[in-house]
């Protein structure tokens, strides 16, 4: 459906934007006033979905609290104007305005209203919790700007088990967000073959952030890393080891026995669907698909007889806390 969506400030939004929300959430669905207005309002920029003719008929809001994240909420339609593809329009709307700007989309979504954020490259970060009477959970985009230029050919972009399509990438930037992306939806097994953790790649704070949530999500979570060189690891502190040395039992790391048969790329093998494949240790060069159960049965062969032949880290293991 054609639609126009204007941006507005608290201080300058029309009565419009209040009256939809008080319609969908205070009327319809039922949530204290004291809890739908709040301060965020204030910073937030408020999005107005009319019609052709000026008809209001949605809203959204958009505001940050760190530099590099962006929070997406307070999106209603009203129920007239349900079904059409107006909702989707404005989620697209205000993830494209996002994307250039925010490295990480955030919102919490209604447990009903997933598979409407998953159209649009979220996934589910949290277990289910309560938010004013009704069930919601966490959801996020780690990479909005590859999202925002996929919403016209895939279906459920960057979705682990459901987007069977390659996604290609020759830079750095764009390796780490699907890297990210494929890591922050793990459930159980993450698999690493490389020559090293490279610092650049793997020593980042959000990457860490995601593993460490992967390892402690329950007790069967399992993140195996394979290498062929920890010499830089004893040399430089690295936040991924000393994550390894704190849940010993949840993230292993083994050196490669050169003696035995090697693979010559490296890649990463998250569940039973998610790989990220890299044609040269040494270059940003591969791709990434999100539901490719058949070639990550194979790599996941090869890793374990790597992985079987392997051994531990004698210097890491002396190394202190």
């Amino acid at each position: 459906m054609n639609v126009r969506i204007r941006k507005y400030s608290w201080q300058l939004a029309p009565a419009d934007i209040r009256n939809i929300r008080q319609t969908v959430f205070v009327e319809e669905q039922r949530i204290p006033p004291e809890l739908e207005w709040d301060d965020t309002d204030e910073i937030a920029d408020h999005y107005l979905v009319v019609l052709p003719d000026n008809t209001p008929v949605g809203v959204g809001r958009v505001f940050s609290t760190l530099e590099e994240t962006a929070h997406i909420g307070r999106m209603a339609i009203l129920p007239a104007h349900r079904g059409k593809g107006i909702g989707e329009a404005l989620l697209r709307h205000l993830v494209s305005r996002a994307a250039g700007q925010f490295s990480e989309l955030q919102l919490s979504a209604q447990e009903h209203a997933i598979p409407f954020y998953q159209r649009s490259g979220f996934h589910v970060c949290s277990d289910l919790y309560d938010d004013a009477g009704i069930p919601h959970v966490d959801m996020r985009c780690l990479a909005p700007e590859l999202v925002r230029n996929a919403f016209e050919t895939r279906q459920a972009p960057m979705l682990l088990g459901q987007d069977h399509d390659a996604w290609l990438f020759d830079s750095e930037r764009t390796m780490t967000e699907l890297m990210d992306s494929v890591v922050g939806q793990t459930r159980q097994r993450l698999w690493l073959y490389d020559r090293l953790l490279d610092h650049d790649l793997y020593d980042r704070l959000r990457f860490r952030e995601l593993i460490s949530t992967l390892a402690r999500r329950h007790r069967l979570s399992e993140v195996r890393l394979l290498i062929h060189d920890d010499k830089p690891l004893v040399k430089q502190r690295h936040q991924i080891v000393e994550l390894m040395r704190r849940l010993p039992s949840r993230i292993e790391l083994r050196l490669v026995n050169d003696d035995y048969p090697v693979e010559n790329q490296p890649f990463m093998l998250a569940d039973r669907e998610g790989v990220v494949y890299r044609h040269d240790f040494y270059k940003p060069e591969g791709f990434a698909k999100f539901a490719d159960s058949g070639r990550v049965k194979l790599l996941a062969e090869s890793f374990q007889r790597m992985w079987d032949a392997g051994r531990s880290s004698l210097e890491l293991r002396e190394l202190p806390l």
